[in-house]
């Protein structure tokens, strides 16, 4: 650990400016030390072909070649990483190696430039400025702490210090999808660049609502992103990223299982506004590097749903929610002979406001109350005062927490030895406010059937309630590797996961709902305090395996078994309800192996592949009185892959040269309930570019096309209200994208 000396003379340089600035020759020689500043800020290792873990990386060049522009582009390229586009952006579900969830706490985190997102809804956003993109698999918990468990997705933008001063993108598909971006860089003086880019992004969808004839996925997105770095001295960095983007989208093309068509009367969409700071400080001195990672986010959205999708007149969710967050994640790290070490203090605070009121009509009051009621008792029935009334339902939500963390490694000849321990604690309390003000009538059914009025009743509930819960987690990992000379290294992993509980806000409405039948003198179908909390999910993952590499080839392999406690898993309690929760499985296991490979075989041909192959099984499930000990875990694909080929033409033109990529995405089987009963089978779908660009990286022009064998599969399914539903996926896309770089040298 830093001596009193070193913990002074940080915080000194973080609390004041530096006043000396360098001079151009001082800053040329100081470049490889600034530079490991940079390296050194990150906590997971830089060089991931070494890293005692499994890693997928893609860097610009890559991404561009395979359109990839946002997380869910990683899906099958990293073996056994499935993020399925349906819903809405909103929907961020990552499955990884059997591991997922559909709402709530996520099973993966996300970093931008070091900095942690803190909620899953708003992972899914688009950005062309990327440097490189990582997903690390496996426990992730002890550098990264909640919601980690099974992996982490590291985006890394580009820095302002190198690149063209101005580079332009514009592109064009199906779907009347148009793109259009650019980053502009600057350097203000030798210490100080900084780079400003927007991106914007237009689509009037795939998809149409046939009660109305719209097309219902169409989506409006725009972003800027301003990063600044300074460097006052050889020894200290500072970066700023500010972030903000705005997203108006409709969403949401679920359409009936037994006929397969999208038809509603009401509107669904989501709209979302988001904004970000983050400052990143390094401080190396000779064997220590000091890092501050301070950030403040906001969330502000509106998901509106006419949640029985049909055309009847049951109900909508209105969810409109704003929510900070702040981080500090304060760390050191340093190296003496062959030990090194990494240890830090983490803290977040994420407060946050929620207004989802339930809004019935007509159909649904008939439906889901006065039908029930009446079944119960024929002879009184009820008859509701009005044909429309609202469940009301504020929430004001606290969560926050703090964590301990080290790292130590040790290296004697080939072996490396890695132990990890870290202490996280969470505090999460709860504020909810339901109101109702409504009525209804009770009949009476005389000897000759006809009836009369027997009384009226009105509903005026107004209740409010506190809630909190507090977790801690001792979160350990040992790792060994031992490297195999010049061809690579082997290792072998045990990490503990941990993903957080939390409070199932989507039922209150219905534990409203179930209030109204109590005063009815209807039962409740199940206890509030059964359904309007979750406990936290941990688990052990076991992992093996190998990096290795040659002149022209690199290849991976890993294989994995994780045990998994208290499985959190998305629901819909029994009955015809508007709600959803977050259960518990008392125990899963998920087995498997991942292989990936790069090979060169002549200068102007690469290919590459991936495969991930997972087992996963509940071991102690009961729901409804029914054990399912023994069934795949729904939602997460049994097998991914991917392959790809990239060939440079021999076509060499005087102010040009052209390659052209194709590649295969496959996932599947499926599973989409508890009891295995539904599945989408294994599909495979198809992806090719051709891209004509200068020597210098000045232009280029791609035409690319994606799902070009149409491939009709279904990325989600689900029953609400005793209807079933799937969204398909979207159709096969073509398009062009150009970009133009001026003045590339400084």
């Amino acid at each position: 650990m830093p001596n009193k000396f070193q913990i002074a003379l940080l915080s000194a340089l973080l609390a004041l400016p530096a006043t000396a600035a360098e001079t151009p020759d001082s800053a040329r020689a100081h470049h490889r030390t600034l530079r490991a500043i940079e390296v050194m800020g990150v906590k997971q290792d830089a060089k991931v072909e070494a890293a005692v873990a499994a890693v997928t990386q893609l860097r610009g060049k890559r991404l561009q070649q395979l359109g990839i522009s946002a997380a869910k582009g990683l899906s099958e390229v990293a073996p056994n990483f499935f993020m399925p586009d349906y819903g809405s952006r909103m929907t961020s579900s990552i499955y990884v190696r059997g591991l997922g969830s559909r709402m709530d706490q996520p099973v993966v985190g996300l970093t931008i430039d070091g900095v942690p997102y803190l909620n899953k809804d708003s992972y899914d956003f688009d950005i062309d400025n990327i440097d490189r993109m990582e997903v690390w698999r496996g426990a992730q918990s002890v550098l990264n702490g909640r919601n980690a468990m099974a992996g982490q997705i590291n985006i890394y933008t580009r820095s302002p210090w190198s690149g063209p001063r101005l580079r332009l993108m514009a592109g064009y598909g199906r779907g009347n999808t148009w793109r259009a971006g650019g980053v502009w860089r600057t350097r203000l003086s030798e210490t100080v660049a900084t780079s400003l880019s927007a991106y914007m992004r237009s689509s009037d969808g795939f998809f149409r609502n046939a009660a109305t004839g719209a097309r219902i996925d169409t989506e409006r997105q725009g972003s800027a992103r301003w990063k600044t770095s300074w460097r006052p001295s050889a020894h200290m960095s500072l970066t700023n990223t500010a972030a903000a983007s705005v997203l108006r989208q409709g969403g949401f093309p679920y359409a009936e299982a037994s006929t397969g068509t999208i038809a509603r009367n009401d509107t669904c969409f989501y709209r979302r506004t988001t904004f970000s700071d983050g400052l990143t400080v390094s401080w190396a001195g000779r064997r220590i590097v000091a890092t501050s990672l301070t950030s403040v986010q906001y969330l502000d959205d509106n998901m509106t749903l006419d949640q029985d999708f049909t055309t009847a007149d049951m109900f909508t969710l209105t969810q409109k929610r704003r929510e900070w967050g702040f981080t500090e994640d304060l760390f050191t790290r340093g190296s003496r002979g062959n030990y090194s070490w990494l240890g830090g203090v983490f803290g977040f605070y994420r407060p946050s406001t929620m207004n989802a009121p339930v809004d019935f009509k007509d159909q649904g009051i008939a439906q889901l109350i006065e039908h029930h009621r009446n079944q119960a008792n024929p002879s009184y029935p009820i008859s509701w005062h009005t044909r429309r009334f609202t469940l009301g339902s504020d929430f004001s939500m606290h969560n926050g927490g703090f964590a301990l963390y080290h790292e130590s490694k040790y290296a004697a000849g080939n072996w490396t030895v890695e132990a990890a321990l870290r202490y996280d604690f969470e505090h999460n309390s709860l504020h909810w406010h339901s109101t109702c003000s409504t009525g209804y009538n009770t009949l009476h059914v005389l000897p000759d059937g006809t009836t009369e009025h027997y009384m009226s009743t009105p509903v005026d509930i107004d209740e409010s309630g506190d809630m909190s819960m507090n977790f801690s987690q001792l979160l350990p990992k040992v790792a060994v590797s031992y490297r195999l000379g010049a061809i690579g290294d082997i290792y072998l992993n045990v990490a503990k996961g941990y993903k957080a509980g939390g409070f199932n806000v989507q039922m209150f409405s219905d534990v409203l709902q179930q209030k109204l039948m109590r005063l009815m003198g209807f039962g409740m179908a199940y206890k509030p305090e059964d359904v309007v909390s979750y406990r936290p999910e941990t688990s052990w993952n076991y992992e093996a395996g190998a990096h290795l590499h040659g002149k022209r080839w690199t290849a991976d392999a890993t294989v994995f078994f994780i045990d998994t406690r208290n499985r959190q898993l998305t629901t819909f309690p029994a009955g015809s309800t508007t709600g959803r929760i977050m259960t518990n499985a008392a125990r899963a296991h998920s087995c498997g192996v991942e292989a990936s490979a790069t090979w060169t075989p002549v200068d102007d041909l690469t290919i590459q592949a991936s495969y991930g192959y997972t087992h996963a099984t509940f071991r102690s499930y009961t729901s409804g009185g029914i054990s399912y000990r023994g069934k795949t875990l729904p939602y997460a694909p049994a097998h991914t892959l991917f392959a790809a080929a990239e060939w440079s033409l021999p076509l060499k033109l005087s102010y040009a040269a052209v390659s052209a990529g194709a590649n295969v995405r496959a996932a599947g089987p499926i599973w989409w309930d508890d009891a295995n009963t539904l599945r989408q089978p294994f599909y495979a779908t198809l992806g090719a570019h051709i891209t004509i660009a200068d020597g210098n990286d000045r232009w280029s022009l791609r035409l690319w096309g994606e799902n070009l064998t149409d491939t009709h599969y279904s990325t989600f399914y689900f029953v609400s209200v005793g209807r079933a539903f799937l969204q398909r996926a979207r159709p096969w896309q073509a398009g062009i994208t150009i970009r133009y770089a001026f003045d590339v040298a400084y």
